[in-house]
């Protein structure tokens, strides 16, 4: 039985291993899933990229752009200069000048150090669009960042002159606090101001810090009294420097090197870890023993024969050939021991079982020996042989 299993030429029809239509079938759910996702996933991040592209840029008619602002300066006597590298920004500051720096966050130490170095003193306004606190405490270290808070209309509740010519504007975004003296504090949210300004300490220039940058976006501009409220806070100089971060900015110092971790929220590095803790409890649970495996009656009836063959094919798949030959030997020795009077408890008695067969079928000792517990064959040929030596062995001793 054992020979026909090894060279039947239907052995690769009944082979266990999973084809590839077999594969195809019970992937293509999760395949088309996840091309599903991955197609949504690219589609989304299209559209979100192109809806915020050339965010408060002055040159950018977009949406979220700040072309319109700019234009209205221009047309005011303002010149307008673009920088993308806090070098640049830190030069070009002045008294008659008004800085702008748009995601000052963004900022390592040393940009933050040399603006601040640049702004501080010089008798110009700086504008600080969204700062928060790692911004706030170089840059503006007498306000700190309080709270979130909603953008919308608000009412400027305050004595600043261009606010209170401004009226009405679309602030919040961040809520901040300060104590300075002679600070203003506007469009307040639960009592906290959207926008401060502080006054150096020369009384000269100032720092003005903005929750929201709405009232620049171009499809806000004309909402209240964003465009006055603006105009007044960019136009006070005759020269605007918009600076634009970069996080690719190392002109000044040398940047630390922000790797893949760097560029995760916090929030996201947590969530995974809390994530990963709950696969791993899962899987303990999944994968506990709550006793012995329980054997159950087959749905189906399996022929002995297909048992036979299955097992053998695994066993010739894992190159099992020293345990396929042990089984062979074994069930050799349990049927043997009956047939020459050796009781089934000394079936594996070496000494009892090698006389017996020996004297019941003629065939010496040492070879009975070789083939009940000789070693195990080198090849599948030797295998082969050693199941037809058994066979013919067995017969002989039923034969006499």
């Amino acid at each position: 039985m054992t020979t026909d299993t090894s060279t039947s030429p239907s052995l690769g029809c009944t082979s266990l291993a999973p084809t590839a239509r077999h594969l195809w079938t019970r992937s293509r759910g999760l395949l088309a899933a996840l091309a599903i996702v991955l197609v949504f996933g690219v589609a989304y991040a299209a559209f979100r990229s192109g809806e915020h592209h050339g965010r408060l840029d002055p040159r950018s008619p977009d949406r979220y752009g700040s072309r319109a602002v700019a234009q209205l300066l221009l047309q005011r006597g303002v010149h307008v200069d673009v920088v993308t590298s806090a070098a640049d920004a830190a030069a070009k500051a002045g008294p008659d000048t008004t800085v702008l720096v748009t995601a000052p966050d963004l900022l390592p130490p040393p940009q933050l150090s040399a603006l601040h170095d640049a702004t501080a003193g010089s008798g110009g306004r700086t504008v600080l669009l969204e700062p928060g606190p790692a911004s706030l405490s170089v840059l503006a270290p007498a306000a700190q960042a309080i709270a979130p808070a909603d953008v919308r209309a608000r009412a400027p509740g305050c004595r600043l002159p261009e606010a209170e010519r401004a009226g009405k504007a679309e602030l919040g975004g961040i809520a901040y606090e300060t104590a300075a003296p002679g600070a203003d504090s506007c469009y307040r949210s639960g009592g906290h101001p959207s926008l401060v300004r502080l006054p150096d300490s020369a009384g000269k220039g100032d720092t003005v810090v903005l929750g929201a940058p709405d009232a620049l976006y171009n499809r806000r501009l004309d909402k209240q009294g964003n465009a006055s409220l603006a105009l007044q806070l960019l136009g006070r100089h005759p020269r605007l420097v918009w600076y634009l971060p970069s996080l690719s900015d190392n002109s000044v110092g040398a940047a630390r090197q922000r790797g893949f971790l760097d560029l995760v929220p916090g929030g996201w590095i947590w969530g995974g870890l809390q994530l990963a803790v709950a696969v791993a409890v899962a899987a303990l649970w999944r994968a506990r023993r709550l006793g012995p495996v329980v054997a159950e009656p087959l749905p189906v009836t399996v022929r002995a024969a297909e048992a036979t063959e299955g097992r053998a094919r695994l066993y010739r798949r894992g190159n099992a050939r020293p345990r396929a030959a042990e089984a062979l030997r074994r069930a050799a020795r349990a049927r043997l021991a009956p047939l020459v009077g050796v009781p089934p408890t000394r079936a594996h008695d070496t000494e009892a079982l090698v006389a017996a067969v020996a004297a019941h079928s003629g065939t010496p000792g040492p070879e009975v020996r070789s083939l009940l517990y000789g070693p195990a064959p080198g090849d599948d040929a030797a295998l082969i042989r050693l199941a037809d030596r058994l066979d013919h062995l067995e017969r002989q001793v039923r034969t006499t």
